[in-house]
């Protein structure tokens, strides 16, 4: 059991607005840098260890991906459990999102998912999607036309990551809810008092209802029996969510009502946040164009935003810097190759370099701009192959035969 399991109204929103961060699934802040250890025990959740990391190797086949090798993935809640019940030949499937507020993913939206392809090849497991243009409706002030454009405009996003159609099941919030994942819905809200839902996400009274309903919309994924074309007669399989760690509040008061209405409490593996460029304050925002790098940018406009915006732990001086080398804990280039750089040899010998002061900062920025821009245009190009009638059938209510295959 979670420490906090029980206590799911352990860390208020409100309350945390004196604190030295605000980590919640609308706003992610800090004085200094995220201090996740903080979090882990606020939140309850657990550190990722390398016996889980050596299990998965084990148990797939599979060398671990590298967001894993290098903690990007670090806290979870029951995944030792998830591996336990496939050890013994029982399957799961795997549940992300995303909230469509932007025309195109940036670099931190990428994060969850493409490590999600990498369960969903690895163990061969399926896949569910939501797509929370409801969510953003409220939360944006977005018309319901205007989100569910986003939600089809980001679903190409995602297709382009490489799910496998047969096995993954994208849907929107405004097109699917009803029947079996609405009674799920009302069984969930039924076990949450007001003040219980104000505690954990922090509500005030200048909130309209629509804040206050919309939480069991993103807890009932969890459920198997949400997705009868799916799992019709499978009510005990359990769940996995991949998610960034700002999203654990939603999970937490599932997790409590989920042994409530026969279910088992869904696992999660939760990321570290992609920071913004200008820093480790925050995350990367879409709302912020300056401190994202997007995947519709250019190799030019990800070398200018590399170049003008990426916080540099270099010194002041080529002489001082010389003689005492980059301060990698606060070098934002360097953060970003410990995502994207998939040589770890390379990685560790950038670092001894430019610890050392033997190599500058413009050159380790050079480095990262060329890692970025291989992986955008890779996937622009992917993007680009993505039609209307692939989304449509990543969307469709349908079976999936193959989806333990």
């Amino acid at each position: 059991m979670d420490k906090n399991e029980g206590k799911i109204e352990v860390l208020r929103v409100e309350e945390q607005e004196d604190q030295d961060q605000v980590v919640n699934p609308w706003q992610v802040s800090s004085k200094g840098k995220i201090d996740y250890d903080k979090l882990i025990d606020q939140f309850g959740c657990q550190r990722l260890d390398t016996s889980l990391i050596d299990r998965v190797q084990r148990l797939t086949g599979r060398p671990p991906h590298v967001f894993l090798r290098r903690g990007v993935f670090f806290a979870h809640r029951d995944f030792g459990e998830i591996l336990d019940a496939y050890e013994r030949g029982e399957k799961f499937y795997l549940y992300t999102g995303r909230g469509p507020s932007s025309e195109a993913l940036h670099l931190g939206h990428l994060v969850p998912f493409m490590f999600t392809k990498y369960l969903q090849d690895a163990f061969k497991v399926p896949l569910v999607i939501q797509l929370t243009d409801d969510e953003k409706c409220m939360w944006k002030n977005l018309s319901i036309e205007e989100s569910q454009r986003l939600a089809r405009e980001n679903a190409k996003d995602i297709i382009a990551c490489g799910f496998d159609i047969t096995k993954t099941f994208i849907f929107s919030d405004f097109d699917y809810v009803g029947g079996a994942f609405y009674k799920n819905m009302v069984k969930v809200a039924k076990c949450v008092t007001y003040n219980k839902v104000v505690g954990i996400f922090g509500f005030t009274g200048e909130d309209h209802i629509g804040k206050v309903s919309f939480p069991p919309v993103q807890a009932v994924p969890s459920f198997p029996s949400s997705f009868p074309h799916l799992f019709s007669g499978k009510d005990h399989l359990r769940c996995l969510i991949p998610c960034a760690i700002d999203q654990d509040p939603y999970f937490r008061m599932t997790r409590d009502v989920a042994p409530r209405i026969g279910y088992h409490k869904p696992a999660l593996i939760e990321s570290l946040f992609f920071p913004a460029l200008q820093g480790e304050t925050g995350k990367m925002s879409a709302s912020d164009t300056s401190s994202a790098i997007y995947v519709t940018d250019s190799g030019k406009v990800i070398k200018d935003k590399v170049n003008k915006y990426a916080f540099s732990g270099g010194r002041e001086t080529i002489e001082l810097h010389r003689k005492l080398g980059a301060n990698l804990e606060v070098d934002i280039p360097v953060k970003y190759l410990s995502f994207f750089l998939d040589d770890d040899a390379e990685l560790e010998r950038i670092k001894k370099e430019y610890g050392a002061g033997r190599m500058l900062t413009g050159e380790v920025k050079q480095i990262l701009t060329r890692v970025l821009t291989e992986m955008v245009e890779r996937h622009q190009r992917a993007r680009a192959a993505v039609t209307d009638e692939m989304v449509d059938a990543f969307m469709a209510v349908r079976p999936l035969p193959h989806m333990f295959n």
